[in-house]
């Protein structure tokens, strides 16, 4: 696949630099080697670096945490009911590396795993994503002048304590039904110290491997795969709609991997049929991770087309006439867009860009003069700077766009200043700046720097010498986005709405199409297509009896998520109970673009969705803007008559929708 764009020039050139008093200094977490910007903001493992480092992160299949002195291991049990599924951290295995009080820092990250290290203890843990062990790297061993034992411990009691011949495995039975192998590069002679805590009888120097048995059958699998480790792990882009896993291991013998169901659904190889591991499954909060060997993966999920216009366009008159009727009043009603809020502002710039769009699909392009100088006066100030109630900045400590009140005050702007939801802001002004490039060509000879930085702030691919962290937001590993930033939360990353994060990738992809940037255009569709399949797997859910993750008691009475965390699984949102099924549906929906049917392609499953949420749109005291969202699937599941008619009732739209918009959705629906 062609190369992403270059920057050409730096994010200071083109954005006023402002200092970002509400993210605050980067802590002291970061290596020396890593203390520059720009900083990732959005990683799954961003809680190593926050407060005081402790607070738990998820590495599939354990939940790891550090504190000074000690590393705890968790594999965590999963507590299910109708409201929420999360993942209980306990202290399963806790290694304590010596007595002193000195906190980890972060030595090296990439895109599938990250390096803790102690300095001075001369001990490193590469924390990599789907691996069966959590590996402990004692560098030289610990002098027996100075000799602080290692103590592997438990808040459960042990129950027996074996270990092999040449003391390179030792294996721990606890009271909790668990059962731990511990495999080490070299001899390292154990004994039990009180009920629950065994300590090494000498200095170690090597690799340390700890492992939970999740079915006996599985302690010979774990033992033939112990020799190697994964210690980074890095995501390619060859192609379009293929992305590849590669690991840097050390150690003798093959690598041993788990992947999660959503890898096997579009893994192109290694072939499944003879690297698969069927006797290594383990339980997590994505799905049952099982064994494959190799140190390559290829993944190749369904390719996503990139269109301005719908795929059926619109054949019927005079559904033509009534989206050209609609349009007129629709524009006839722009106004100057009061909001100082990036996230609303750039809702109602992209609203208006849709109307563009869907002026052009239906022939009306008597609309289109009007409407590229409502997007000219609402995108433009907020790329060179001269709008006076905001605004987008540079953030140079932390390497970052920020709106102007983000970088003030860390709740304005739903923390945009601290890195909260940048490709749904972000994103909606890059979709109302490609379509006011792509009719615009003077703007947009002016402007096209501004637009690509922007987008190279949450979907850069190149690292070195960029302004901003290499794909900010969105997770290789589990090929989603996450919206929460510089906070931290006990379980980890979260995000609400897929579907804006959908449209972020897929903006980019049409600011691809105004300039003709194939690489672009590639880039942000992959992205959508990956992010569109880790929705339909993870925040969508299929009634009970066709869940493959979510057991029934949760699935019984959810057909979608509310918030997804990395330890957790929520139907609440942050703005609204989970009651509010219309709100859980509408935000996993808008905004309504063509990219949207890629999303809501399975008929049957939609239907479920109307039918699950049809108790709340049917009260009177439900916004209509939510119900709107509501009838666009029911035109999905096959009854547009029914969906016209309900919309047409309508007496407001979402502040990112209108009445254009939703009946352009329902003449183009499916079959053409």
């Amino acid at each position: 696949m062609s190369a992403i764009f270059d920057h050409h020039r730096h994010a200071s050139e083109l954005f006023a630099s402002v200092p970002n008093t509400a993210a605050g200094d980067p802590s002291n977490f970061w290596s020396e080697e890593l203390k520059k910007a720009p900083f990732p903001t959005n990683s799954f493992w961003l809680n190593y670096v926050l407060k005081d480092g402790s607070q738990p992160e998820y590495i599939h299949p354990y939940l790891v945490q550090s504190k000074p002195g000690a590393f705890t291991i968790c594999y965590p049990a999963r507590i299910v009911s109708p409201a929420f599924i999360i993942q209980a951290f306990t202290q399963d295995i806790t290694i304590s590396h010596g007595r002193g009080n000195v906190p980890h820092v972060i030595s090296h990250y990439d895109d599938l795993s990250v390096a803790l290290e102690v300095p001075g203890k001369r001990l490193k843990v590469p924390l990599v994503r789907g691996s069966p062990y959590v590996t402990l790297v004692f560098k030289g061993g610990i002098s027996s002048s100075n000799y602080e034992p290692v103590t592997i411990s438990t808040i459960h009691a042990i129950l027996e304590l074996t270990s092999s011949p040449d003391n390179t495995k030792h294996r721990l039975v606890l009271n909790n039904r668990q059962t731990w192998c511990i495999y080490s590069s070299s001899a390292m002679e154990i004994v039990k110290d009180g009920v629950s805590a065994v300590r090494s009888k000498r200095p170690f120097s090597g690799a340390l491997r700890l492992a939970l048995v999740p079915r006996p059958e599985s302690e010979g699998v774990l033992d033939t795969f112990s020799g190697r480790y994964p210690v980074r792990g890095h995501a390619t882009f060859d192609r379009p709609f293929s992305m590849g896993f590669e690991w840097k291991s050390r150690g003798r013998g093959e690598l041993l991997m788990l992947c999660l169901p959503m890898h096997k659904e579009i893994m192109a190889s290694p072939s499944l049929s003879t690297c698969r591991v069927s006797n290594l499954v383990y339980s997590s909060i994505d799905g049952s991770l099982e064994g494959v060997v190799g140190d390559k993966w290829s993944l190749e999920p369904r390719s996503v087309s990139s269109a301005w216009y719908s795929d059926c366009g619109i054949s019927d008159s005079f559904a033509r006439d009534q989206i050209k009727h609609a349009l007129d009043r629709d524009v006839h009603e722009l106004s100057q867009i009061s909001t100082n809020s990036s996230y609303f502002y750039g809702k109602a710039a992209a609203r208006a860009a849709r109307m563009a769009l869907i002026a052009e699909e239906v022939g009306h392009y008597g609309v289109i003069p009007k409407l590229r100088s409502f997007l000219d006066e609402a995108v433009t100030p907020w790329l060179d700077g001269s709008f006076a109630r905001n605004g987008i900045v540079f953030d140079a400590k932390w390497g970052g766009l920020v709106s102007r009140e983000g970088a003030r005050d860390p709740g304005a702007d739903f923390g945009n200043g601290v890195y909260n939801d940048h490709h749904y802001h972000w994103g909606y002004f890059v979709y109302a700046g490609a379509v006011l490039a792509k009719i615009d060509n003077a703007w947009a000879r002016k402007y096209r720097d501004h637009l690509y930085t922007l987008v190279g702030d949450y979907m850069t691919f190149r690292k070195e010498g960029s302004s901003f962290p290499r794909l900010r937001c969105f997770d290789l590993w589990l090929m989603h986005s996450w919206a929460g930033g510089l906070t931290e939360f006990a379980d980890g990353r979260n995000q609400e709405s897929t579907s804006e994060a959908v449209n972020a990738y897929y903006s980019a992809a049409l600011l691809g199409m105004a300039f003709g940037d194939v690489g672009l255009i590639n880039h942000g569709l992959t992205l959508a297509a990956l992010e569109i399949h880790a929705a339909k797997s993870l925040w969508f859910v299929p009634s009970s009896s066709d869940s493959s993750i979510y057991e029934e008691e949760f699935a019984r009475d959810n057909r979608v998520i509310g918030v997804l965390w990395a330890n957790k699984r929520d139907t609440g949102l942050w703005f609204a109970p989970a009651e509010s099924r219309e709100c859980r549906v509408g935000i996993q929906v808008l905004p309504l673009t063509p990219i949207t049917e890629k999303l809501f392609d399975d008929k049957g499953f939609v239907r479920e969705v109307v039918q699950w949420t049809w108790p709340r749109v049917e009260l009177a005291n439900v916004a209509d803007g939510w119900k709107g969202f509501a009838y666009a699937l029911e035109a999905v599941s096959g009854d547009s008559k029914a969906a016209l008619k309900n919309t047409l009732a309508l007496k407001g739209h979402d502040d990112g929708n209108s009445l254009s918009n939703m009946l352009w959705w329902i003449s183009t629906r499916p079959p053409c």
